[in-house]
């Protein structure tokens, strides 16, 4: 397969236009050469917290809905996912990573809880949270888990550190009402990732920065929701003009409610209500978005004024990288042939992923 005349924007290579030749899942060639073109080819979006879409929802999820999940993630550019708990039981999160089975894009689980503040739930369940446990965790946690949400303050939190990355577990540092120097402690215990920044953690103050100011200061990578509702216009400036590009994780935190109708939905046992795309529980808070990957690289992209290799900085390589992953992200020879290819406008043209277009827009 051979994708002619296109501006290849590479996170590290930077933007440049040609062709790129595939052969079976990989990138066979790139041939570059001045060219007019039309498209923009970029590696394929990872979104690495993300609840649900359209009716599907993680916490009660077949194998049937995880494929159809995977397949309609491709109309929106993703090539790699990871689904995402909220807080549980011990009894269902157990079931939940045992029948667990990758396919196609869903690659692992994201942990979001339950080893969190109460007193920063946000829309978590409060009757699942809980201190974490040497026991329980071996109950849990196998190889299908990647990333796990967790507050650096709460009981036996550094004394299962060490176990969490014997297994190769990343944690995420989220939902969590600890200070400046607790997440400074756990960052010198080579922890360096903040979930959802800067949502469910301590506020910035002069006089004690918490953990938003930990974000800021000091170099953690952060996932930022930019659906105009999480944050401001003028914060994600603030964070892409004060952070490295290179730190920041693009995610859609997407629950069961995406690209569906305003209404009620349950998220973790909790009903939700969307109202013009903001989903709260009754006492307003916020519950996850109906933010689609592509609809947010487009606002990053508006807000920022961003270069389109930051972009794929953003939206792929950097998660990747967190992740440890070496052969996807990057339109490079030898490497997995996930791709997507947008207009100018950034719409999604085609998604190709291990080679093959699995989504192709007839109308651009």
């Amino acid at each position: 397969m051979k994708i002619e005349n296109v501006l290849i924007a590479d996170p590290i290579d930077g933007e440049y236009t040609g062709d790129v030749i595939i052969s079976n899942n990989k990138i066979e060639k790139i041939i570059k050469r001045n060219t007019e073109y039309n498209y923009i080819l970029m590696p394929g979006f990872v979104d690495t917290h993300t609840h649900g879409y359209m009716g599907i929802d993680f916490m009660h999820l077949t194998k049937e809905e995880l494929k159809k999940w995977a397949e309609i993630n491709f109309s929106h550019g993703v090539t790699r996912f990871y689904p995402t708990t909220v807080s549980a039981s011990r009894k269902q999160l157990k079931n939940i990573v045992n029948e667990f089975q990758p396919v196609l894009s869903a690659i692992g689980i994201h942990l979001e809880g339950p080893y969190i503040n109460k007193l920063k739930k946000g829309a978590q369940n409060e009757d699942y949270i809980y201190p974490p446990k040497i026991e329980d965790l071996k109950e849990i946690i196998n190889e299908k888990v990647k990333i796990i949400t967790m507050a650096p303050e709460i009981g036996n939190f550094f004394n299962v550190v060490p176990y969490l990355k014997e297994h190769q577990v990343i944690i995420s540092l989220g939902h969590s009402n600890g200070d400046y120097y607790i997440f400074k402690k756990a960052f010198n215990n080579g922890i360096n990732r903040i979930s959802h920044f800067p949502n469910a953690i301590k506020g910035l103050h002069h006089r004690e920065i918490g953990g938003i100011g930990a974000g800021l200061l000091e170099n953690f990578k952060i996932e930022l929701i930019v659906d105009m509702i999480h944050s401001s216009p003028e914060f994600i400036k603030l964070i892409y003009k004060i952070k490295n590009i290179e730190d920041i994780i693009l995610v859609t935190d997407s629950i069961s409610a995406t690209d569906l109708n305003d209404g009620e939905y349950e998220l973790g046992g909790l009903n939700v209500f969307v109202n013009k795309g903001k989903a709260m529980l009754k006492d307003g808070t916020i519950a996850g978005s109906t933010l689609t990957f592509d609809n947010g690289i487009r606002n990053f992209y508006d807000i920022t004024n961003c270069s389109l290799k930051e972009l794929a900085l953003v939206s792929s390589f950097n998660a990747l990288k967190d992740l440890g992953v070496k052969n996807e992200g990057k339109i490079k020879e030898g490497y997995i042939a996930n791709l997507v290819l947008l207009n100018k406008d950034l719409k999604i043209k085609s998604t190709f992923f291990e080679g093959i277009r699995v989504f192709n827009n007839e109308h651009l």
